[in-house]
């Protein structure tokens, strides 16, 4: 174990400081020293895990080095997927052993593994989030730019990583590290990807898979490229390559045949020859497929040894004998074995007639019988002795349950020997490829595609364990994780993977079933305030999930204050409403005395579904003493969020930038009307909150401003034609108050905003069906007309459009109401109506037109007939025309000036023709 230990702190040496260098290397005993041991999940030894699990977390600690490995090795089609495997093996580690198996840790073991993978998963995540910070920090000047740097520069002059150590690349100038861009990799990665794809489906069905590899332009259409694509891929099942080169059709044998000539067998021994060319496949068991096999490869030996023997024919018998030779010999279910003295009679005569010499048919026997013939690495024979001594060699036998039986020390060494020359053969076969160049990248959008390897399981590692385990470290660690994941992905902008890990953690907090809640709940409640504050720039959609968090905390807050529920105040009928405040005024603080049976507590101790607006509905039942005193208890557990803390969300919205700020109003307005649609318990915290957002982010810029407004015009308008009337009123209320505010701020001419501001008023005027409502908002435009007089500017055509449907309406009151203001406006404020645009006073008169229609009062006929007139003089005396300083005539009497512009040169200016015809209808 000591000398194992030592091997990972060496190993950990070599990556840290001399990967680029030893790109191939690193390939190979990554696989052999760490993932066989993070991999082995029901039988490990207990300090060799976990010096691998801290080999990894060191690693992981590195950013750099996370996102090489994932560069150089899951984006290289020569390499194995080391990133992916990490993360999967430690997502298996994370989840313990499969119920049901046989292991051989104890349960103190199985936590501790636990914890440090998941330790390590989230230092994964963390160093990916580091490491886009770095480079969206300081783009592209990270990493220096050209290959050829020169390798005698200063040591004094190489910029020091964040440690203070050199950066690896800079060891190793004359490797020429690649420095590659993300669409690069994300080609090679889907390409690797569709690859590994069609090996699959080889491994599977090797017919289909050639043809997908072909349709999808990874192999080539020509026999000889596919047969090259068999000899030199890895990952292929050597069964089905044989299978595939024994097929009678038509293709697959113009394969075969390229295959077997791909072979130079010049100056080999019969028996090597074999020997070599059996390496790469294993023999099919149907015989006319190896009578295929073997008659090329006869063929073939003897093109490349003409005078080997009289004829092709003696190589195929030969060849079959020497298979039927190797089964014999190393069978163990052949009892009675063949001799030296057999195999030399059963080849008698084979060559055109003739025996060939004992003596080399001896030598031959001898080969097969004390070396068997087989594949290059035995892959798919994983019990056999090759591989059980090897994993001897590397300390892995016993852990990887791979032993049977105890190895001789003669066969211990011989495996040596072997695993040595083993390696030395993968170096080789690598080093003559392009793919063994060190690639660094400094483009931070090669996060998308690790991410989309790690989320998954991390997601399930982070979830389970937050879900199993109550220990305060372990759920810390969970959501950290999540914390870093959400940031990766929001930033990375991956709406997919961000909106599952904001909803797992939304999940997380059970505020939908208070009840239950445990201090891991709630410490996801602070994790979710987190997340809001410190990546709301990126959240876009996921806002609904934190904003209806937000809203359920301070719904329990108010039962636990004892406070009177919204619905207490949002009825349709005010006898009732004052009947249920009266009543809910009477409920004390659930924290002092739990025992009322309050209806809104007992429906959130019920609890129901993440999902679920409405919590308790589809709960029926009473609710135990024990349940309602379990939920006091977690409501103490809430008092560690603070007004502040829920506050600070809304408040920090002034720092969101211009995208962020409208997915937020978005979001809001969804869980807002959610609240009020609620059929037992409507609230309008969310719609505070809008007021709220609306009124610190009111000075944006006007661009922002407007389309913050159409989302919030949209809603206040739909719920302002709620059939719940005290939800209508609340909510135009809500929209007065913020009216009031905007028209505080100057408009320029020409600018069309208050009247966009104001449309939410017009829209509703007209369509609804309540009178309440339509005097409601006659009474508001009434107060902030007159108040805010000199700053209405282009809101003058909306306040005549309410106006005018005010006067048509078929209540007297909201008539007399309408035409009050109007008066007034018109007596005391007509050079108001003008000041921006002429056109603002078609509209004024087409609403006195409106009112001299009125069924309801002769008095406002006759006055608005009245103003009309005013309205014609001040036409005919050139009043409606701003003179160049700006001021405006406002004397209600035609002015003596002789002056004036005539009728004529109005007309000239500004058409006229809108103005006279409805003055003269």
């Amino acid at each position: 174990m000591a000398v194992f230990q030592l091997q990972c702190s060496i190993f950990m040496s070599l990556l840290s400081k001399y990967r680029s260098g030893l790109k191939a290397e690193i390939g190979i005993f990554f696989p052999m020293l760490v993932l066989r041991v993070l991999e082995n999940v029901l039988q490990p030894s207990f300090v060799q895990k976990m010096t691998v699990l801290n080999l990894l977390e060191k690693i992981s600690q590195d950013s750099q080095i996370i996102v090489d490995v994932f560069v150089n090795y899951d984006c290289d089609v020569d390499s194995p997927n080391i990133f992916e495997r990490i993360v999967n093996g430690l997502l298996k580690t994370a989840l313990g052993p499969p119920p049901g198996s046989t292991t051989s840790l104890s349960p103190a073991q199985d936590i501790a593994f636990r914890y440090e993978s998941v330790k390590c998963l989230v230092s994964i995540i963390r160093s990916m989030g580091t490491w886009m910070d770095q480079q969206l920090r300081i783009g592209e000047t990270y990493l220096p730019k050209g290959s050829e740097t020169d390798s005698s520069i200063d040591n004094n002059s190489i910029p020091n990583g964040e440690d203070g150590s050199v950066p690896d690349y800079e060891f190793h100038a004359e490797v020429n590290p690649e420095f590659s861009d993300a669409a690069t990799l994300e080609q090679r990665r889907a390409y690797k990807i569709e690859l590994q794809k069609g090996i699959s489906l080889f491994n599977r069905k090797p017919s289909k898979g050639i043809e997908f590899l072909i349709n999808s332009k990874k192999v080539g259409d020509s026999p000889e490229e596919v047969a090259s694509f068999l000899k030199n891929t890895t990952g292929l099942n050597e069964t089905m390559i044989g299978d595939y080169l024994g097929e009678r059709e038509e293709f697959s044998l113009k394969v075969m045949h390229a295959y077997v000539d791909s072979f130079n067998f010049k100056g080999m021994d019969f028996g090597h020859a074999i020997r070599f060319f059996l390496r790469g496949f294993r023999l099919p068991g149907e015989a006319q497929k190896i009578d295929r096999i073997m008659e090329k490869f006869a063929e073939r030996y003897c093109k490349c040894n003409p005078s080997s023997f009289t004829s092709a024919d003696t190589a195929y018998v030969l060849a079959y004998s020497v298979i039927m030779l190797n089964t014999d010999a190393h069978n163990s279910m052949v009892k009675d074995k063949m001799t030296k003295a057999d195999f030399i009679r059963n080849n008698r005569g084979i060559d055109d007639g003739k025996d060939l010499p004992e003596e080399y048919l001896g030598v031959l026997y001898d080969q097969i019988v004390k070396n068997e013939i087989k594949m290059n690495a035995d892959s798919s024979a994983p019990e056999s002795k090759q591989a059980n001594s090897l994993n001897k060699l590397l300390g892995l036998d016993g852990i990887l349950n791979l032993v049977i039986g105890k190895q001789t020390e003669e066969k211990a060494l011989g495996a040596n020997g072997l695993l040595i020359r083993r390696i030395q053969e993968q170096f080789k076969s690598k080093s003559g490829k392009s793919e063994s160049l060190y690639h660094a990248v400094t483009d931070p959008g090669i996060l998308r595609f690790m991410v989309e390897v790690c989320w998954g399981p991390m997601l399930a590692a982070f979830s389970v364990t937050l879900d199993q385990s109550d220990d305060k470290l372990a759920t810390n660690q969970c959501l950290q994780g999540f914390r870093h994941a959400v940031h990766v992905t929001a930033v990375m902008g991956m709406q997919t993977q961000r909106d599952a890990f904001v909803t797992s953690v939304a999940k997380f907090t059970y505020l939908h079933c208070a009840a239950d809640m445990k201090q891991k709940n709630v410490d996801a409640v602070k994790a979710i305030i987190s997340i809001a504050i410190e990546d709301g720039n990126h959240l876009q959609e996921a806002w609904e999930h934190i904003l209806t968090c937000l809203s359920r905390i301070e719904h329990l807050q108010l039962l636990g204050e004892g406070a009177p529920t919204d619905a207490s105040f949002l009825t349709v009928s005010n006898v009732e409403a004052d009947e249920k405040t009266q009543k809910s005024m009477g409920f004390p603080s659930l924290k002092k005395k739990g025992t009322l049976q309050n209806p809104s507590v007992m429906a959130v101790v019920r609890g129901g579904s993440y999902d679920s607006t409405t919590v308790g509905v589809n709960s029926p039942g009473l609710v135990t003493p024990e349940q309602i005193n379990h939920f006091i208890a977690n409501l103490n557990l809430l008092d560690q969020i603070g007004n502040f803390e829920l506050n600070h969300v809304f408040a920090h919205s002034q720092r969101l930038n211009s995208e962020a700020i409208v997915a937020f109003v978005k979001a809001l307005c969804k869980v807002s009307i959610s609240e009020l649609q609620s059929p037992t318990d409507p609230r309008v915290f969310s719609l505070t909150k809008l007021v709220e957002i609306a009124h610190y982010n009111m000075n944006r810029i006007r661009l922002v401003w407007s389309r913050m407004w159409n989302v919030l015009s949209d809603f206040f308008v739909s719920v302002g034609l709620s059939e719940n009337l005290s939800v209508a009123i609340f909510v135009m209320d809500s929209l007065r108050q913020l009216a009031m505010k905007f028209l505080e701020r100057e408009e320029l001419a020409n600018y069309n905003f208050q009247n966009e501001f104001l449309r939410p008023f017009v829209i509703i005027m007209q369509k609804s069906g309540s009178a309440e409502i339509r005097e409601l908002i006659i009474r508001c435009i009434s107060q902030m007309v007159l108040s805010r007089v000199s700053n209405v500017k282009s809101g003058w055509k909306s306040v005549f459009s309410i106006f005018t449907a005010a006067a048509a309406d078929e209540r007297k009151n909201i008539v007399l109401l309408a035409f009050e203001t109007m008066e007034k406006i018109v007596r005391e404020y007509f050079p108001h109506i003008t000041e921006t645009e002429s056109t603002t006073f078609t509209d004024c008169v087409k609403c006195l037109l409106t009112f001299t229609n009125s069924r309801f009062n002769s008095d406002v006929c006759l006055n608005a007939i009245a103003f009309l007139r005013f309205c014609a003089v001040k036409l005919a005396d050139g009043g409606l025309v701003c003179n160049e300083k700006g001021s405006v005539d406002g004397s209600s009497s035609p002015p003596v000036n002789d002056n004036a512009p005539d009728l004529q040169s109005f007309s000239d200016k500004d058409d006229n023709s809108s103005f006279w015809v409805p003055l003269l209808t």
